[in-house]
């Protein structure tokens, strides 16, 4: 999977089961001694073969019995992040706190070697992507029904203490035709959108570019919030 994004986001990467994947991150040139929370490190800052340069970090559930792979490897020039994955699962995560009012873009490339065709968007079962971008969002949880906050508190509990009370989640799907959008089967503060389909793009660069604010809006009816910053909404995650 390839990826880069036009401005700077909270993004959480996630990869699962028998994929391939390769990922790039470009967001001009910053070195990694400027890192903040409203700027996002590009994965060529880091070697092949190295670590992740910070504040990138890989997350996954408590004693994972097979988690992702995650290596940095050169690619057509740059340095990709690579995903090796066998029924397995770990996300790739970066903390920022930005306002999507002034920055309203998204676009990144990916590339998968693999599709899941058994995959569901409707279904718990069937929630499995090759690959999966989220961003996260900074919602009152003040505003949420009693009902939606005790679903967060459980889902916390479970998950860990920062399961986002929003988020958009673009995906490259199995089957479900691109522009098909529909609320995560596990929550309804998951808005999860089919930007990329099927296999005939697999092993290809893809570019992926959106407006948070018009997804926001699609998927929530309001206004998007601040994107979740250090402290609350990407320190840590479980999922």
């Amino acid at each position: 999977m390839r990826f880069e994004m036009t401005r700077s986001y909270c993004a959480r990467l996630l990869a699962r089961k028998g994929l391939l994947i390769l990922l790039t991150l470009a967001s001009g040139a910053v070195e990694p001694a400027e890192t903040t929370d409203s700027v996002i490190v590009p994965f060529s800052s880091g070697l092949p073969g190295t670590a992740l340069p910070p504040p990138w970090r890989i997350v996954t559930l408590p004693k994972p019995k097979h988690p992702t792979q995650y290596t940095l490897v050169a690619d057509a020039g740059t340095v990709a992040l690579r995903a090796e994955s066998k029924a397995s699962m770990a996300s790739v995560v970066h903390p920022l706190s930005l306002d999507p009012a002034n920055f309203a873009f998204i676009s990144w490339r990916w590339k998968i070697s693999n599709v899941l065709r058994k995959s569901d968007i409707h279904t718990k079962a069937g929630d499995d992507f090759p690959a999966r971008v989220y961003v996260l969002f900074d919602y009152d949880v003040a505003k949420l029904s009693v009902l939606q906050r005790i679903r967060l508190f459980v889902a916390r509990k479970f998950y860990g203490g920062e399961v986002p009370t929003a988020a958009l989640c673009y995906v490259w799907d199995g089957k479900a035709p691109i522009g098909t959008t529909v609320w995560s089967p596990y929550t309804d503060r998951v808005r999860i959108i089919v930007v990329e389909s099927g296999s005939p793009h697999r092993n290809r660069w893809r570019k992926i570019e959106r407006n948070l604010v018009t997804d926001f809006r699609a998927a929530f009816g309001e206004n998007p919030p601040a994107i979740g910053n250090l402290r609350r909404g990407c320190r840590k995650r479980h999922r």
